[in-house]
């Protein structure tokens, strides 16, 4: 690498801690306002620096990366995600990828509880009421939810962040069973005193709530499709605080109209159709605009780790968080 500061453009405005460090260490391009690069910015950028650092809203496809200079080497991630990213023809360009991985894990279980949690005692809806000053008090009938104690929370994908929810949920006392590519070595299956299904169809079938908490890739897109959205209890809940490519929202909310399921709580939406429209008219349906990771310390903790690859990088050594075909 040349002795000189590298190029670093950041596509979007970070915490204004990482964005005083990066000054620091790099020939940096900040963001002036906290809107999303156009295409065409986004292809000046790529042709002209040394370093991108986009966020989960930048389409960094194959289109994109085909137009990057010579100059750009890697393109350092601000999100554990990169669902976003064409990693593949990164490589073949000679192009390393790196993300965040682990410092949104205990933030995102938090939001996956607080969504469990909203949606089965109703919580949006008593809010909406005293706000409004409809409230005309106490009634031993009105609001009424129920116990989390004792239901059985199907984890999909036990990563990270799903081992993180099923720590939480074994101290509200819920059972605990999860589905993963594969099966978490017997110490940890003990833990968390968590129950393996091979089948996912089985265990979507048994389950009071099932959390989505495992990353969109191909073979994982739409894996909670009609068939097995209708696998569902009528009772059970579903959340996701993962990515909203993994259900299929358009069956979703379909099923959530017909209260063939029972309520959802989404803090993410499949890009490219208007469900989220129809979602919003529901009363069973808890929203959120993907707040999972938005705390200050996991988001300045996102910039420390994106500096931390691009330091490493420019001394000559493999980022520490470098995307590896095994993750795709």
């Amino acid at each position: 690498m040349p002795s000189e500061r590298l190029s670093v453009v950041v596509t979007r405005r970070l915490p204004d801690v990482v964005e005083t460090r990066l000054k620091e260490l790099f020939n940096v391009t900040l963001r002036d306002d906290d809107t999303p690069m156009s295409r065409a910015e986004l292809v000046e950028a790529v042709q002209t620096c040394d370093v991108l650092v986009p966020t989960l809203a930048d389409q960094i496809d194959a289109g994109l990366i085909g137009q990057a200079g010579e100059r750009l080497k890697l393109i350092a991630n601000y999100g554990a995600g990169f669902d976003h990213i064409d990693v593949n023809t990164a490589r073949q360009r000679g192009i390393l990828v790196s993300n965040t991985p682990g410092v949104v894990t205990d933030d995102t279980a938090d939001m996956t509880m607080a969504l469990l949690l909203a949606v089965t005692r109703r919580i949006p809806e008593g809010l909406a009421a005293v706000k409004s000053g409809d409230w005309g008090g106490w009634s031993p009938t009105a609001f009424l939810g129920g116990r989390i104690g004792g239901r059985r929370l199907g984890i999909l994908g036990m990563g990270r962040i799903g081992q993180a929810v099923a720590r939480r949920a074994r101290v509200f006392g819920m059972q605990v069973h999860y589905h993963n590519r594969r099966r978490l070595r017997p110490e940890i299956e003990d833990g968390l005193e968590a129950t393996y299904w091979e089948s996912l169809d089985q265990m979507v079938a048994r389950m009071d709530v099932i959390s989505i908490n495992c990353p969109h890739t191909p073979s994982t897109f739409h894996l909670m499709n009609a068939r097995r959205l209708k696998l569902l209890k009528p009772t059970a809940v579903i959340v996701n605080t993962s990515r909203g490519e993994v259900i299929d929202e358009n069956a979703l909310t379909r099923m959530l109209a017909a209260n063939e399921i029972a309520g959802a709580g989404l803090d993410v939406y499949q890009r490219g159709t208007d469900s989220a429209q129809k979602l919003r008219d529901l009363p069973n349906v808890v929203m959120l605009p993907h707040m999972g990771s938005a705390t200050v310390e996991g988001r300045i903790e996102m910039g420390e780790k994106v500096i931390i690859n691009i330091k490493t990088f420019a001394d000559g050594h493999r980022p520490p968080d470098q995307v590896v075909p095994a993750m795709l």
